[in-house]
């Protein structure tokens, strides 16, 4: 039987469910999170339809780092900046 390799992922400092929550409250509450926590990992299980062009974007827009993402589990790491001025 052929061993099936599982794909690695970043270790997260913490996780969040997100459920269902759209654009606006997920970007509000995820800068809340990130920003408590500099510098660290946090892993994030987002359902919103629009969390896979939603959450790159934000990550762009606002300097944290978007690590990974995993379609099939709906989960995204992010690395938190260091300076949240």
């Amino acid at each position: 039987m052929e061993q099936v390799q599982q794909e690695s992922f970043p270790a997260a400092d913490d996780e969040w469910n997100a459920g269902d929550l759209g654009c606006g409250p997920l970007v509000l509450e995820l800068r809340k999170k990130l920003k408590a926590m500099p510098e660290r990992v946090l892993h994030v299980i987002a359902l919103d339809i629009a969390a896979p062009i939603d959450i790159p974007a934000w990550c762009r827009l606002t300097h944290n780092e978007l690590l990974a993402h995993d379609a099939a589990t709906r989960s995204f790491w992010i690395r938190s900046r260091a300076d949240w001025t």
